[in-house]
């Protein structure tokens, strides 16, 4: 079986939002690396991190969203993630393996885009 990685990009008001969908491991994740460093020379420091439909995440994808937490932080900026309790397949495969890491409270995390794009408080406790 073959798992297409892809990040795709848009907006949501005044937040960029990439949507991930496939396997970030030691290959694809400096494809998501580049996408997070593109937004933000071109003055996007609002952004958000659609993960839902991540299938599995490796040591290199957690890296990448760590270093991409402290660019942002860098700038001044916001990031959050998306990563519902029941994402791709048979749940958030991103999601729990930040929480096995202890590094998930690190992330501002929102079960959807609307929860995500919104102004008010954290959605998700770690």
């Amino acid at each position: 079986m073959v798992v297409t990685f892809n990040v795709t990009g848009g907006e949501q008001g005044q937040w960029a939002v990439l949507q991930v969908s496939g396997e970030l491991d030691l290959v694809t994740s400096p494809v998501l690396r580049q996408r997070v460093h593109d937004e933000v020379a071109e003055g996007r420091h609002s952004l958000v991190l659609d993960l839902s439909e991540v299938l599995f995440c490796d040591s290199s994808g957690v890296g990448v969203l760590i270093a991409s937490r402290r660019l942002i932080r860098s700038c001044q900026g916001r990031l959050r993630l998306i990563l519902p309790a029941q994402g791709a397949v048979d749940g958030s495969h991103v999601n729990r393996v930040l929480g096995a890491l202890g590094v998930r409270r690190l992330f501002d995390v929102h079960p959807d885009l609307a929860s995500a794009t919104g102004d008010g408080p954290r959605s998700l406790s770690a």
